[in-house]
């Protein structure tokens, strides 16, 4: 069973209950991958103060990992901080270290 955008919003929820996530289906940049399913997650979570970037993506890939482990499906995932979502805004080279499209 391929993964759904509804599926893995939902094991997210379930493990970052307070945050804001989003969830970029990104499959059609990936050509010849027609049985793989690509997405770009954007997490926001204060759980995240104090992590390195490594220990974040840990933390949203043991959410999903044993739903996804035999599928052929790829994650880009940006997790973030309340602080350095603010910064974002302001800031063009934040922006672009967290894959946002920076409007000026």
């Amino acid at each position: 069973m391929k993964p759904t955008h509804d599926a893995l919003l939902e094991r997210l929820r379930q493990a970052f209950p307070e945050a804001m996530i989003q969830i970029k289906n990104e499959s059609n940049w990936h050509t010849g991958h027609t049985d793989a399913d690509h997405y770009r997650v954007r997490v926001l979570d204060a759980r995240f103060n104090g992590l390195n970037r490594i220990a974040r993506h840990w933390l949203i890939y043991n959410a999903v990992y044993n739903w996804m482990s035999n599928q052929g499906y790829a994650l880009n995932i940006i997790p973030m901080t309340l602080k350095e979502a603010a910064q974002v805004m302001d800031d063009q080279l934040a922006a672009a270290r967290f894959d946002i499209e920076y409007v000026t």
